[in-house]
């Protein structure tokens, strides 16, 4: 399926693995210049050779608001301008309620929410001028149905939700789009992390019965950037192998 953006430019945050690999993955298939960013050089040059198509790797990282800053500030100037953002990086550390801290609120808060904001804030008025532009936010199926363990998470991610459905109405009429897509369980680093390289239990609780391919995910990512989604705008697609429960 040809999603006619090929000739598109895309910044993918924290997209040398994972959820953010896969995507750019997809988006570079369809003919979209992509540039990623990662921590670790030798593991972002890894994947700007397997992404292909004149991928651009940028060492940034995206877990504050100076760092999202500077990831776009960089690819900017790598790819001319951004037609694509695709928001994403890792989690804030786990805990409940009675175990976090009140300080830990406020890194949270900045490394799930704040540097989304900081991100969108930098591309989507060239998005509105060029009346062209795509916003994809790499949340987590806990906005929805809250994870125990994850307190921080579910708060900044849920923060970030409110925010961009905020955001896709006040745009919407400038040709630009604003979806997040909330993962559940998928094979990547941070569950095997959890559940060891056979990932046995992984999919426990899920009615697909396996869990997640990154590279799928990534095409659910690209179909959301597509032409033939320019009417799809303030949603929250769940891509979680029917993990949640909830009528809506």
């Amino acid at each position: 399926m040809d999603l006619g953006i090929a000739g598109k430019t895309a910044a993918v945050a924290a997209g040398s693995a994972g959820l953010g690999f896969g995507s750019a993955k997809a988006l570079a298939d369809e003919g979209v210049r992509v540039a990623i960013c990662g921590r670790d050089k030798a593991k972002l040059d890894r994947a700007v050779a397997e992404i292909g198509n004149g991928c651009i790797g940028i060492v940034c990282d995206v877990s504050t608001i100076e760092g999202a800053r500077e990831f776009i500030a960089k690819a900017t100037a790598a790819l001319g301008h951004i037609d694509i953002l695709v928001a994403n990086g890792g989690g804030p550390k786990p805990g409940s309620f009675a175990s976090v801290d009140i300080e830990d609120y406020q890194p949270a808060l900045e490394r799930s929410m704040l540097a989304t904001v900081a991100m969108c804030k930098d591309v989507i008025p060239a998005m509105q001028s060029r009346g062209w532009g795509r916003v994809v936010a790499i949340t987590s199926s806990s906005v929805r149905q809250p994870i125990a363990t994850l307190i921080l998470s579910n708060s900044a991610r849920s923060g970030l939700t409110s925010f961009l459905k905020t955001v896709s109405r006040e745009v919407a009429k400038d040709g630009v789009t604003v979806n997040t897509v909330q993962p559940g369980s998928h094979a990547t680093d941070r569950i095997r992390q959890l559940y060891g390289e056979s990932l046995e239990g992984a999919a426990d609780g899920i009615p697909a019965g396996v869990i997640g391919d990154p590279m799928d995910f990534g095409k659910v990512v690209a179909f959301l950037c597509g032409d033939g989604a320019k009417f799809v705008t303030g949603v929250n697609v769940q891509v979680d192998g029917g993990a949640y429960t909830g009528l809506i």
